[in-house]
């Protein structure tokens, strides 16, 4: 019988944690009827954690030491941890692989049981501090759905080859195939479409850039001012999932820029592990970049560099945002 292909058991590896975590996570969530796990636990230099983040820290760890096999030795980098190392006891200038983990992407989101949050994996060689996102070969992202849904999407892929996308049936256990696709529109018109701005910090220069932003492309609209959606999913996890299934149009992460511009650089940024899907939305066609030159994303696979981000549905949609974008960060924000 053939070996599978590495990348294919990481696939494979990736997907059955964020199983495991999802029925842990979930569970725990739904026997918190004081939501004691929505208290704070410790502020980290990335991060605030809360208590239902020690549930998948814990989880985790347990899962690696039962399952993950030793001939793919693998440093683990994640949110509130220090780095841990599978098998146990192995020297880190022996991993092969490093794994970037978000454990609860929206946390927020799960301790209120308001809206889904997200498991969110990527795997690139290990290179050490070298690594970037871009070396991210095989990702997996997976729903943890409010506890009135029945269903939790799971998608993942292997770069340069696709994604797969299922839907769990959390009733029945049943999965079956999901259709992805980022929309085909050419303009962000009676769409969703958002520049995040999830907090206070930041939030008057955040709204003056992005009400810039679209009457500088829709100038002609009828009263003056186009209309555009604008959605403030508290997940970087989600919102690339809502540019991958056609929900939204356009997304940018701006806050390092506004808070560094404000001098408020301990305000709260995605990092590098909210992007750990990232690849997963480029296999899907959507269009991940840095909003300032429309470079790809160059960011440490560690949890603290702070990251700013687009995405757009498709190429269209990004010739036509990029440079007006790009305008308004240097004019606003450098």
């Amino acid at each position: 019988m053939d070996t599978p292909h590495p990348h294919n058991r990481l696939q494979s590896l990736l997907c059955k944690l964020q199983d495991h975590l999802r029925e842990t996570v979930c569970g725990a969530r739904d026997a918190d009827a004081d939501q004691r796990l929505a208290r704070v636990d410790r502020v980290t230099e990335a991060d605030t954690i809360y208590r239902i983040d020690r549930v998948s820290e814990a989880c985790i760890t347990a899962w690696f030491n039962a399952n993950w096999p030793p001939d793919l030795p693998v440093e683990v980098v994640m949110e509130g941890s220090p780095p841990l190392l599978f098998p146990e006891g192995i020297p880190l200038g022996e991993t092969a692989w490093k794994c970037l983990l978000d454990p609860i992407d929206g946390t927020r989101n799960m301790m209120y049981d308001k809206r889904s949050a997200w498991a969110l994996a990527g795997i690139a060689p290990q290179r050490g501090e070298q690594n970037r996102i871009g070396d991210i070969v095989v990702a997996a992202m997976t729903e943890f759905p409010s506890s009135k849904a029945w269903r939790s999407d799971q998608l993942s892929a292997i770069r340069g080859e696709g994604l797969n996308a299922v839907a769990h049936d959390l009733r029945t256990g049943d999965t079956a195939p999901l259709s992805v696709r980022p929309s085909r529109a050419v303009d962000c018109l009676h769409a969703f479409a958002s520049v995040t701005r999830f907090f206070p910090d930041g939030l008057g220069l955040l709204g003056q850039l992005e009400e810039r932003l679209w009457k500088a492309l829709y100038p002609g609209s009828p009263g003056g001012s186009p209309i555009i959606f604008n959605d403030q999913y508290l997940t970087t996890g989600g919102q690339l999932y809502e540019l991958m299934v056609g929900h939204d149009r356009f997304i940018a992460d701006l806050r390092p820029l506004v808070f560094r511009k404000c001098g408020l650089q301990g305000s709260l940024s995605a990092h590098p592990y909210d992007l750990a899907g990232a690849c997963i939305a480029e296999e899907a066609g959507v269009i991940i970049e840095d909003p300032l030159d429309g470079t790809p994303l160059s960011v440490p696979l560690d949890t603290v560099s702070p990251v700013a981000w687009a995405g757009y549905a498709n190429e269209a949609i990004a010739s036509r945002i990029r440079p007006v974008l790009s305008g308004l960060i240097r004019e606003m924000l450098l």
